[in-house]
C-alpha cells in the first residue's frame, strides 16, 4: 500500500511539475525542493535546527501569541455577527502571516523529513488542524482577513473600516494574501493536497474580482508588497493566466494611484525605476515580484528596469556580507555607497528578500553572476538572522558591535516577521540547488544531496559529496542517467575567479588572486578556464552514464577584501574571507578590543578547524582565520599610545553572538593607521522591532 501510494504521488508531482514548465516561461526551471533531498553536513545541520526547533518554536508562539485566536473568532463572528472580538494591545493587521510563513517551511521540511512530528503527532496531521482553523475563518465570497472580519464594527486601526481602504497604508490585506499564496503553494507541492491551496485560491480569486481598473472594482496597489510574488507563484501552479495579470496590474499601477511616495516605491512607475529605494523589505518583494514578469512575459520594460535596479544595488547599495538596507529610520536603502556599519540596518528579512530577485535574474538571464550574489547572503547576511541552535533571532545584523552594547539575539519579537521568514526560507533551500534549460543542468549551490531531475523528458538522478563551504572539493556523481547526452554546468564562484562581487564596489587586495581550480571527470583532468563560458559556468558536455564523476577542487586561501573608496567608513580597512564566508573579529577569540587591531597589509594567515561552544553548551565544527601580522593600539595611565604585537583571530560571521555579550565584534579591520582606533568603540542603540515600519 505505501508503495502504491508513494507511486501514485510520484505520478501526480511529474504532471504537475511537467504542467508547471509549460505555463512558467521561464528561460531556465528551478529543480523544486521535493526532488532534492540535502544530507548532512553545513546546511544538514541547519535544516535540522529548523526542523528541531525553529518550526516547532514559531508554531508554538503562534499558538501563544493568539495567531490562532484571530481565526477561531473571526470565525465566531461569521457564525453569530453578535459577536465581535476587538484586537486588545500590541497586536498588527500582518500578524496572520506568522501561521502561513510557518506552514511554508513546514511544508519544505517534510520533503527532507517526512516523518517529523509536532507535539506527539505526524506535522502532517498538525498542519492540517491548523489549515482548517484558517479556513473557518474565509467568508463565503473567498475574503479571508481577520483583523476586519472578527470586528466589522471595531476594527484594528490599521485596518480601515472597509475592504481595501487602508491596503495602501497599513490593512496589509494584500501582503497577507502573499505569504497565504506562498505558504499554500509550498504546502500543495509537498503533499499533493488541495486544502490550503483552495482557501488561497478563494481569496486571490476575490481580489481578482474586486481590485482593478474595471467596472465596480477598486483600484489599488499593495502597501506592502509581496503579493505579487504569490500571485506569480499561483500562476505557476495553476495555469491560470488571471493570477500573473494582477500581478503585472499591481505592479503597472504602482505610482499611479494615492500612494506615491519613495519609501515603499511608488514615487515613480517601476518600468521607470532604475535605483533601489525606500523600505529594503518591501522593495526586495517587488523587485522579486518584477523579475517574475520580466521572465514570464519577456516584457522589455521591466527587463530593463529591474536590471538597472539590481546593478544599482550590487554596485553602490550591498554590504560585503550580502546585506541590504543600510538605514534604520525606515528600514531602507540608503544613498549610493552609504553602507555605515556598527549602524547598520541590514534587516535579515531584506537578506532573504535578495536572495529572492537574484534567483528570479538567474531564471530570466542564466549568468552566474547572480548566484554569487545568492552565495554570499546565503552565508552570510541570511543565517546570521539565526543562531545556530535555531532558537534565537536578529533583527537588523550589523557588521560591527561595540564591547559594551550587549547586542543579541533575541528569542522572538512582537513584530515576528524576521523570525518566520527564517522559519519559512532555510528548509526551502533545496529548491536553489539546481536548475535545467533544453539539455543543461546547472549546479549552482554546493552540498551533500541527492536530486532527481528531468533534463528535456529524460530523468537523471545526482549525487553531491562535499564538505562546502569549509572544503573546497565537490564531488558530482551520475547515479542513474537516461539522458545520452546533456551538459553539466557548474557555476564556479566569483570569488573563485578573483571578483567578491559582480561589480567594482569590492576587489581583493594584498596576495590575493583568483583561486586556483582543478577540474577531474573520472579522473582526468580538464582545463578549467577553457571549459568556463562567458556565462561564468564550467560547462561540461558529454554522454554522461552511470557512475562518472565530476570532481571541483575549490583552492580557499584567506582573501583580503577592500570597499570602494567611495564608502567611506570603509576606508583604509579590509574585511577577511575565505570562500563563500566573510569573517569578524569576536571578543572571545581576542585578547584586546576587536576593534583596537591593525593588519599589516601583507599579513600572512593560517585556518584551523575548531569547535565553537554556544553559551548553552552546544557544539558546532567552524574554521578559524588567524594572524600574528597583526598591532594592537591602546593609551597607558598617561594617555600615551602604546603599540604591541599580537594574534587577531576570526570566525565566520554568521557564527558571532553565541558565546555571550561581554565585547566586540568587528568585520572591517584597519589596514593604515589612520582608520584603526585605540579607543573601544562606543556603544549605539540598534533599537529592537522597527514594526513601526513594517
Amino acid at each position: 500500500m505505501r508503495k502504491l501510494f508513494i507511486s501514485t504521488f510520484a505520478l501526480l508531482f511529474s504532471v504537475n511539475i511537467s504542467a508547471q514548465e509549460k505555463v512558467s516561461g521561464y528561460p531556465i526551471t528551478p529543480v523544486p525542493f521535493t526532488q532534492v533531498k540535502v544530507g548532512e553536513g553545513f546546511w544538514g545541520q541547519r535544516l535540522q535546527a529548523s526542523r528541531e526547533v525553529t518550526i516547532p518554536l514559531a508554531f508554538s508562539k503562534c499558538e501563544e501569541t493568539g495567531r490562532y485566536t484571530n481565526f477561531t473568532n473571526a470565525h465566531k463572528h461569521l457564525l453569530d455577527p453578535t459577536q465581535e472580538f476587538p484586537d486588545k494591545g500590541w497586536t498588527f493587521t500582518f500578524d496572520d502571516t506568522d501561521p502561513y510563513k510557518t506552514i511554508e517551511g513546514a511544508s519544505y521540511l517534510l520533503q527532507t523529513y517526512p516523518k517529523a512530528m509536532y507535539k506527539g503527532k505526524r506535522l502532517t496531521e498538525y498542519l492540517d488542524s491548523v489549515i482548517a482553523v484558517i479556513g473557518s475563518a474565509q467568508e463565503s465570497d473567498g475574503y479571508l482577513f481577520t483583523p476586519l472580519t472578527k470586528a466589522p464594527s471595531k476594527p484594528h486601526s490599521w485596518a480601515g473600516t472597509k475592504r481595501w481602504e487602508k491596503v495602501e497604508v497599513l490593512s496589509h490585506e494584500f501582503y497577507n494574501l502573499g505569504h497565504m499564496l506562498e505558504g499554500a503553494v509550498a504546502h500543495y507541492q509537498a503533499t499533493g493536497k488541495r486544502n490550503f491551496l483552495d482557501i488561497a485560491i478563494r481569496y486571490a480569486d476575490c481580489v481578482c474580482r474586486e481590485v482593478g481598473l474595471g467596472e465596480g472594482q477598486v483600484d489599488r496597489v499593495p502597501g506592502h508588497q509581496i503579493a505579487e510574488m504569490g500571485l506569480v507563484k499561483l500562476y505557476l501552479a495553476t495555469g491560470d493566466r488571471k493570477y500573473l495579470d494582477q500581478a503585472k496590474y499591481f505592479l503597472d499601477r504602482r505610482g499611479k494611484t494615492q500612494r506615491k511616495d519613495l519609501y515603499s516605491q511608488a514615487h515613480i512607475p517601476v518600468v521607470e525605476q532604475k535605483e533601489a529605494v525606500g523600505h529594503a523589505v518591501r522593495a526586495g518583494y517587488m523587485y522579486a515580484g518584477m523579475a517574475d514578469v520580466a521572465a514570464i512575459t519577456c516584457d522589455k520594460a521591466y527587463i530593463n528596469a529591474i536590471d538597472s535596479i539590481w546593478k544599482n544595488i550590487v554596485s553602490r547599495k550591498y554590504y560585503i556580507t550580502g546585506g541590504v538596507g543600510a538605514r534604520h529610520q525606515g528600514e531602507a536603502f540608503g544613498n549610493d555607497y552609504e553602507l555605515p556599519n556598527a549602524d547598520a540596518y541590514c534587516e535579515t528579512c531584506a537578506a532573504i528578500a535578495n536572495v529572492y530577485v537574484n534567483h528570479r535574474l538567474f531564471l530570466l538571464h542564466g549568468d552566474s553572476k547572480y548566484y554569487d550574489v545568492v552565495e554570499r547572503t546565503l552565508y552570510n547576511a541570511l543565517i546570521a538572522g539565526v543562531s545556530l541552535e535555531g532558537d534565537a533571532f536578529f533583527y537588523p545584523n550589523p557588521l560591527a558591535c561595540a564591547s559594551d552594547m550587549n547586542y543579541a539575539r533575541k528569542a522572538w519579537f512582537g513584530c515576528a516577521c524576521c523570525p518566520s521568514n527564517i522559519s519559512r526560507f532555510i528548509p526551502s533551500l533545496p529548491g536553489y540547488v539546481y536548475a535545467v534549460k533544453d539539455n543543461s543542468l546547472y549546479v549552482n549551490l554546493f552540498m551533500p544531496n541527492k536530486a532527481g531531475v528531468t533534463v528535456r523528458g529524460k530523468k537523471v538522478e545526482i549525487e553531491q559529496e562535499t564538505g562546502y563551504p569549509y572544503d573546497g572539493n565537490v564531488r558530482i556523481i551520475v547515479r542513474k542517467t537516461q539522458a545520452k547526452e546533456f551538459a553539466v554546468k557548474v557555476r564556479i564562484p566569483g570569488w573563485a575567479k578573483g571578483s567578491p562581487v559582480p561589480s567594482d564596489l569590492y576587489a581583493y587586495v594584498g596576495k590575493a588572486k583568483a583561486a586556483a581550480t582543478v577540474v577531474r571527470v573520472n579522473g582526468e583532468t580538464v582545463d578549467c578556464n577553457a571549459n568556463v563560458t562567458e556565462d561564468g559556468y564550467l560547462t561540461l558536455s558529454r554522454k554522461w552514464k552511470k557512475g562518472d564523476v565530476v570532481e571541483v577542487a575549490f583552492d580557499m586561501p584567506v582573501q583580503m577584501v577592500k570597499a570602494h573608496n567611495a564608502v567611506v567608513e570603509d576606508r583604509g580597512m579590509v574585511s577577511l574571507e575565505r570562500g563563500p564566508l566573510v569573517y569578524c573579529a569576536e571578543w572571545p577569540d581576542n585578547e584586546a578590543d576587536v576593534r583596537t587591531y591593525l593588519l599589516n597589509p601583507n599579513a600572512n594567515f593560517s585556518v584551523s578547524p575548531f569547535t565553537l561552544t554556544t553559551e548553552s553548551g552546544k557544539q558546532y565544527p567552524i574554521v578559524t582565520v588567524s594572524t600574528t601580522d597583526v598591532q594592537t593600539l591602546s593609551y597607558d595611565s598617561h594617555h600615551n599610545l602604546q603599540v604591541k604585537g599580537g594574534k587577531l583571530t576570526l570566525i565566520p560571521y554568521y557564527a558571532w553572538d553565541h558565546r555571550g555579550q561581554n565585547g566586540g565584534m568587528e568585520v572591517w579591520i584597519p589596514i593604515d593607521v589612520q582608520a584603526a582606533s585605540a579607543t573601544p568603540r562606543l556603544a549605539k542603540s540598534l533599537g529592537d522591532n522597527g514594526f513601526f515600519n513594517r
